[in-house]
């Protein structure tokens, strides 16, 4: 070995830090920087976790809208992950936008090896697929991804569309029976945003209720109330803000309510960087005093990586 090159001595006195819970995402990348790993790393960092990111596929898009996209190759998103997987012990998993029924495929064979650590997958709106591209994803994350979710997070007209795709009844589906059908597919607890209140009157205020549930019935949630304004990228940072507590030791309800705390805190700090829809800034907490930004409240944590809405906008919490 070149001498010049040699490691220096070891130094029993030296202490290293205590290193933060590792987080592998998996998701897709988007250059607005809203959502998907950009908005997942930022969210990681944030809640104090370190983010591994896995790129699953390259989003087109801008602050408003997608425009194509391109999977990554199932094998090399493997192998990303199996490099860093070698070296790097991980406390918790991230699942975004996986490209394709491929990459699901290539996804789930990682996460079966490592049964132990909890997952929390995000289904996003994906209603700008192809109808056959979307059809071979859902039914490849039904079958290889939900056995092996901790918790499914989702906006509740997006859980419906993808868990009870023939429900008829006039009556929404509440989060337990969501659960229940997650649960037949091995999911263990669903996060249910967007769950529409009933109004007490006209003209008063409209509420949405976000529900935490197992096949048992609901377990926690938060009340907020709606404004109608857009923002892109709300799920994944719900969904990547669990992850992190999750791994680092919390308690699944407390996590929860912490999660939903925090996004609606990076929502009523979000900012417009384009012409497009608004960003959750993740890092509100690190602002100076009187430099926030007035929070334009809105979407639904339904909206993905590609921030399409789901239909129903995600309220911010009355304070």
């Amino acid at each position: 070995m070149n001498p010049q090159h040699q490691p220096p001595p070891a130094d029993d006195s030296a202490e290293e830090g205590v290193a933060p819970a590792c987080v592998m995402s998996f998701n897709a990348s988007d250059a607005s920087g809203a959502g998907g790993l950009a908005g997942d790393i930022a969210t990681i960092a944030a809640m104090g976790a370190h983010a591994l990111p896995v790129v699953t596929a390259i989003v087109m898009r801008d602050t408003a809208e997608i425009f194509d996209r391109h999977a990554i190759d199932g094998d090399v998103v493997a192998e990303q992950a199996r490099g860093i997987l070698e070296d790097v012990t991980i406390a918790g998993w991230k699942v975004g936008f996986l490209g394709s029924a491929e990459g699901v495929s290539a996804v789930a064979e990682v996460l079966s090896d490592y049964p132990d650590v909890p997952l929390v997958a995000y289904m996003p709106n994906l209603g700008w697929l192809e109808e056959d591209d979307l059809q071979s994803y859902v039914d490849a994350y039904r079958e290889l991804i939900l056995p092996q979710t901790e918790v499914l997070v989702g906006n509740h007209k997006t859980l419906t569309d993808f868990l009870l795709p023939d429900w008829d009844n006039e009556r929404p589906p509440s989060a337990r029976e969501l659960a229940v059908a997650a649960g037949e597919h091995g999911t263990r607890f669903v996060l249910v945003t967007g769950v529409m209140l009933p109004s007490k009157g006209k003209g008063t205020e409209q509420w949405v209720d976000n529900v935490l549930a197992s096949a048992q019935g609901a377990l926690t949630g938060e009340k907020f109330e709606r404004f109608e304004a857009s923002f892109v990228g709300a799920g994944d940072t719900l969904s990547a803000a669990l992850a992190s507590l999750l791994a680092a030791g919390s308690e699944l309800q407390a996590a929860v309510g912490e999660a939903l705390a925090f996004l609606d805190n990076s929502l009523d700090a979000g900012f417009r960087p384009g012409m497009g829809n608004v960003i959750p800034d993740r890092f509100f907490w690190a602002l100076p005093p009187g430099e926030e930004e007035d929070g334009e409240p809105g979407e639904d944590p339904g909206s993905g990586p590609q921030g399409e809405p789901d239909g129903s906008n995600l309220p911010r919490q009355v304070h």
